[in-house]
């Protein structure tokens, strides 16, 4: 394993830092260290396309005056000329920065937190070269033998690693954070007559031992298949099936309506929505900063808050936002433990872990029960919708669900509407939650959805 400082360095220099910021006249200060190692390894056509490994440190500081400003740098060295430089150019930033309502850091009385959120697994640490390369061969393989109309195995990717966090403030609060992480991805080329599709799949995790290549170098021919040489459909109103992954990129779309910054500055159309009904029953919607093995995991936020689990959406019923400290104490409201931030960035509202509650049905029983509908594998543009309107309308391919199974292939249609009116026509939620990154998604099924097509 390769270690690239010293904890008690880390420490030490936070703590110098923290005296000299209050020393020079800030209010308040918080940092934050960031370390990690990164792996990755890629072919391409079968060839080695790409073999490196990187590692990466930064040291922000971020000082607070007292009448609402706040300013940020960074440095990547604990040297100590850097440290002096990063400690003038927080300054510099914080006298020139606006006011604004609300600013603080987090001040209860530190909390000792010994819960195991299962971030880190050995097995990431003893990795080879070898093992990357073997991983990768087998992806290409599995994906080039799965499909007849395969012709070519694109990519083939892997990559690892790991990294520690530490934050600390001159209210007297300090955590440190430490994970692993492995992700694998596949892309392939299918052929057929005139027809050409690419499709793909990836996942990342914590742990090594829930990641399987060989379910991605499948699943990516699978995708591909389902859509090749799909024709568009009539023009009408269809039943909708969305594929887990479509659900996890609605979901995430979903997280921006729900985010207090967002709501602040007018830009969520659940602007004043706190408590109304918007979506069906079977919608609910959770975000859980404590999900054992979870990539979005962590004991505390950017700010030094402890994470939790917050329900945002009961039962179709809008029930809380996300905040950090600022918008919280703006809203009257305690921090959700939502501060996001990087090194060299301040903090604002994210969401750790967000995904769906799932429901109790088989994806193969929706499927029987959904003769006619379109099974939906791939949304398109869902970065252009509109979240004030909730107004949009998007590409979207797939294939018409036959006899308990997607069948005919289906491309070049629109769907359109807006995003209450589909969380309102949601009939089921399967059962099979999946996490793409930091997003959950399981199938999903709605109703009555205006398509565009021939």
């Amino acid at each position: 394993m390769i270690e690239g400082f010293r904890r008690a360095d880390v420490e030490k220099a936070a703590s110098w830092l923290l005296d000299e910021a209050l020393k020079c006249g800030a209010a308040q200060a918080d940092l934050l260290w960031s370390w990690g190692v990164h792996n990755a390894f890629s072919l391409s056509g079968g060839e080695p396309e790409e073999d490196r490994m990187g590692s990466a440190q930064g040291l922000g500081l971020r000082l607070l005056d007292g009448v609402g400003r706040q300013g940020v740098a960074f440095v990547n060295s604990l040297d100590r000329d850097r440290l002096c430089d990063l400690l003038q150019w927080s300054l510099h930033n914080c006298r020139n920065a606006e006011i604004l309502e609300g600013l603080g850091l987090y001040d209860e009385d530190p909390v000792s937190e010994t819960v195991d959120l299962e971030l880190e697994d050995p097995a990431v640490y003893a990795l080879s070269s070898r093992d990357r390369l073997d991983f990768c061969r087998r992806m290409s393989a599995i994906a080039g033998e799965a499909d007849r109309r395969v012709v070519s195995v694109r990519s083939a990717s892997w990559d690892d690693g790991w990294g520690e966090e530490f934050y600390a403030s001159t209210e007297g609060r300090s955590f440190w954070h430490r994970a692993t992480f492995a992700a694998c991805g596949v892309a392939v080329v299918l052929e057929e007559g005139d027809a050409v599709e690419m499709g793909g799949s990836e996942g990342e995790v914590r742990s090594l031992s829930r990641l399987s290549p060989s379910f991605h170098a499948v699943e990516a021919v699978r995708k591909a298949g389902l859509v090749l040489g799909g024709r568009p459909l009539p023009t009408g109103r269809y039943s909708l099936v969305f594929d887990p992954e479509v659900t996890a990129d609605f979901v995430d779309l979903l997280g921006e309506l729900f985010l207090a910054s967002n709501i602040r500055r007018n830009s969520s159309l659940l602007r004043g929505r706190l408590g109304e009904t918007v979506g069906s029953p079977g919608i609910t919607l959770v975000d859980d900063g404590r999900l054992p093995g979870a990539m979005g995991s962590t004991l505390v936020d950017g700010e030094g808050v402890p994470t939790g689990r917050t329900v945002l959406m009961e039962k179709g019923k809008v029930s809380s936002f996300l905040y950090d400290l600022r918008h919280a104490r703006l809203e009257g409201r305690s921090s959700t433990g939502n501060a996001a931030r990087g090194v060299g960035t301040l903090p604002d509202v994210g969401p750790h872990n967000l995904f769906l509650l799932p429901g109790s049905l088989k994806p193969e029983a929706i499927y029987r029960s959904c003769q006619g509908a379109l099974f939906v594998t791939e949304m398109l543009g869902l970065h252009t919708v509109d979240t004030v309107s909730g107004e949009f309308s998007l590409g979207i391919k797939g294939a018409l669900i036959r006899d308990g199974l997607p069948a005919e292939p289906v491309a070049g249609v629109t769907v359109a509407g807006t995003i209450l009116e589909l969380l309102s026509r949601v009939r089921a939620v399967g059962d099979d939650l999946r996490f793409f990154g930091t997003i959950g998604g399981c199938t999903l099924v709605v109703d009555d959805a205006a398509i565009a097509g021939l």
